[in-house]
Order: C-alpha cells, then sequence, then structure tokens
C-alpha cells in the first residue's frame, strides 16, 4: 500500500525554504481528493508522522499542516511533540471561545500557531498573541490591505507569511509590503510524493478501540491486541519514540510502551488510528511471516539455557520484516522506534543471542539448513525441537488469520 501527498516549499525573504507545507492526496495524481478535511488530515498524519516520520518529507524542515476545526476541538495535534509541525488553522473555523481557548491552550504547549488564508475581522484578533504565523493569500486579498495589516502588527511577534505568490513582480511587492515568507507557483508548484506506508487491520483497530473505551483500560488485553498487528505496534512504538526525551524510555515490551503513554494518550492515539483507518489493504504474506517469525522467537527465547527475555524476542522477530514492507532498510526504520539496544543490535547487525536467533528463524524461513545447525550450535538448541517450534509458530499464525 502506498501513500500520497504533495508538499510546496516555504520561502524566507532570501529565497531560502525554511519549510514545506504538505498537502494530503490519496493517489498519484497531484489534485486536491473528494474527501472530508478532517479526514485528509488525519490520514496524512497517519501516514507521514506515525509511520515514516515528516523528517523524511520535509528534509529536516518545518511541515506546515493543514487542521480543520474539528480536529482542533478534538486535540489531534496532541498526539504529536510540539516541534513536529505547524499548525496552520484553516479560514473555514469559527473564532468561537472553545477554539481560542484550544489555540490557547496549544500555545502554551509550545505548537508554533499559523492562521491560513486569513482575513483580518475584529473576531480574530484576540487570537493574536498565542499566533505565530499569519497567512494571506495574495489572489483573496490585495496587497494594499495586507500591507495595511502588517503595519499594523508589525511590532508583534509574528511572521506574514505570502501566499500565491506567482510572478517576480508580486514577489517584489508582497517584500515590500513586509513579508517574512513567500509560498506559490513562482516558487514551485506542490510537489508530488509517494512512499510504502502500512494500514492497521480494520478488525484489530476495532478490538483495540473497543478495549479502550472501557473505563479502565486493560493494559495486558490492549498489549495481546497490538501484538498481533505489525501496522498498529509499528506506529505505537513510533508514537512513543516521538513523545519520550532523547530515548530515554527504551521499550522492551507492548505493555511498556502502554503504561508509558497512560490511559489517556492511549485514548487519544487509538481513536485517531481508528478514525484514520480507511483501508484493509495490505501485503499479507509478509504480515503472517512477521507474526510467525514473532512468536517462533519467542517459543526459542524460552528454550535457550539462560533463557532470552521473552518480549524482546518477539518484538525482534516482529520488525525483522519491515525493510520489505516500508521498502526502506532496517538502519534506517529502526533507529526510529524506541527500542532497547539489544533488539537494535539484533535487527540490523545481527549481533548477540538474540541476533543469533533472529539469523536462525531467518534461515529456518530460507530452508538454509547449515544455517540452522550453526546457529543451533551458537544458542545450545537441537534442530529438532526448532522444527517443532516452526510448527507451533504456524499453527499460531494460522489462529491469528482467521480471527482477521
Amino acid at each position: 500500500m502506498y501513500s500520497y501527498l504533495a508538499r510546496q516549499p516555504v520561502l524566507d525573504r532570501d529565497k531560502t525554504t525554511i519549510g514545506y507545507e504538505l498537502l494530503f492526496r490519496d493517489g498519484p495524481k497531484n489534485c486536491f481528493p473528494d474527501v472530508p478535511p478532517e479526514e485528509a488530515t488525519n490520514r496524512l498524519l497517519l501516514n507521514n508522522f506515525f509511520s515514516n516520520g515528516s523528517n523524511d518529507v520535509c528534509s529536516g524542515k518545518l511541515a506546515f499542516v493543514n487542521f480543520p476545526e474539528q480536529s482542533l476541538l478534538k486535540g489531534t495535534p496532541l498526539l504529536f511533540p510540539s516541534h513536529s509541525f505547524v499548525i496552520e488553522v484553516l479560514e473555514s473555523c469559527t473564532p468561537s471561545d472553545t477554539l481560542l481557548d484550544t489555540v490557547r491552550d496549544l500555545h502554551q504547549r509550545g505548537y508554533q500557531i499559523a492562521l491560513d488564508d486569513f482575513n483580518p475581522s475584529v473576531e480574530w484578533n484576540r487570537f493574536l498573541p498565542f499566533v505565530h504565523i499569519i497567512k494571506f493569500d495574495l489572489q483573496l486579498t490585495p496587497i494594499d490591505k495586507a500591507r495595511f495589516f502588517i503595519r499594523r502588527h508589525k511590532d508583534k511577534p509574528i511572521q506574514f507569511l505570502a501566499e500565491k505568490v506567482e510572478t517576480y513582480a508580486e514577489f517584489r511587492e508582497a517584500k515590500a509590503a513586509g513579508f517574512h515568507l513567500f509560498q506559490g507557483y513562482f516558487f514551485s508548484k506542490p510537489e508530488m510524493m509517494q512512499q510504502k506506508t502500512l494500514s492497521p487491520s480494520a478488525l484489530t483497530t476495532l478490538r483495540l478501540y473497543q478495549q479502550i473505551c472501557q473505563d479502565v483500560v486493560n493494559f495486558d488485553e490492549a498489549e495481546e491486541i497490538i501484538a498481533t498487528d505489525l501496522s498498529l505496534s509499528y506506529k505505537l512504538l513510533r508514537h512513543v519514540n516521538a513523545i519520550t526525551s532523547n530515548r530515554a524510555v527504551p521499550i522492551s515490551s507492548f505493555k511498556q510502551a502502554l503504561i508509558y503513554l497512560g490511559e489517556e494518550r492511549l485514548r487519544r492515539f487509538i481513536s485517531f488510528v481508528a478514525t484514520s483507518h480507511v483501508t484493509r489493504d495490505k501485503p499479507p504474506s509478509l504480515y503472517c511471516l512477521s507474526l510467525q517469525r514473532a512468536h517462533l522467537c519467542e517459543l526459542l527465547a524460552a528454550d535457550i539455557s539462560p533463557k532470552l527475555n521473552g518480549n524482546r524476542a518477539f518484538l525482534t522477530g516482529l520488525f525483522s520484516m519491515l525493510d520489505s514492507l516500508l521498502d526502506q532498510p532496517l538502519d534506517v526504520l529502526i533507529p526510529m522506534l524506541p527500542l532497547d539496544i539489544s533488539i537494535q543490535d539484533a535487527l540490523i547487525h545481527r549481533s548477540g543471542k538474540l541476533g543469533y536467533l533472529l539469523s536462525l528463524v531467518c534461515a529456518y524461513d530460507h530452508a538454509d539448513w547449515d544455517q540452522v545447525d550453526t546457529m543451533c550450535m551458537k544458542l545450545g538448541l537441537e534442530s529438532e525441537h526448532v522444527a517443532h517450534r516452526y510448527l507451533e509458530s504456524l499453527e499460531w499464525v494460522t489462529s491469528i488469520e482467521e480471527l482477521q
């Protein structure tokens, strides 16, 4: 499955790109899709912040993301660290007391706020102390009106962005009017980008959604559900990684990640993923192989003397197929997750006992019997016992498939 987006650069007065506005697309054609605004925003965030990270699509620069009113009021931006993006408050939003409280709260939490396609009015004046960027569409707002507003508010810590700049003359006029930032066809049309992404199983998402709707979240049951879905588990760990400081909490089990999130943030995360899920399209064979490897690693971990941690073994097997699923190398993907260093080393370098275990499991998949014998010797396992555990893992993943 692929996700699509368009990005258009935002430049400063020296024509240096400082960020990109990200625009949702649902196919390879560079045109706005016929989907509700909230769905467009959620799918863009899900595919590009939970799955792959905005640094890839924005080359490490600022990401500007449109947020319709309901997304703001539901607290969708709070799923992400404050440095992730600039929140663009759409012109369709109503300047209500509720929206003001939301914007003020986001501002106090360190988020950058932009007013998109701004049309000056008394109702929006009370929002200005909490706004960092104001965007004027030069096709809708006369340059003289924008100039007047900029001069009135030049002492405020607000940057003004000129949209729809289509000629060099318009760029010069906008600079003279006091604009700090610029965007438009004069610099670049929106550039299409395509990347591989994962979609969670509809049934798994529903089961987890039902679980977090309970008065008290049962973290054991939530862990059991998440552990059977590669997409959800990957997005969960990416999310935990994004909100931890300097990866100070290496994760060795899903339950640890869930407890770290806490009930409120877990509910928000699952609700977001569930409402963003619009397709069941995923590579079933790779998905099942990931699960089967995970369970086989978990089973064998208990047979090694001394025993290996079962949770770490499960995660090692589960994420061993990410490179095939996302068409990116493991040494790029794995550092994005807050995994214990032993798991990272096993996945990237095949080092340590977890690395030997993964090598054994992969060798068994490929019927490389010489490698199987070598790894069995290193781990103190009998090849006949490994064959028995392999059949157990196949039966387990078949039972999981029947539930999907």
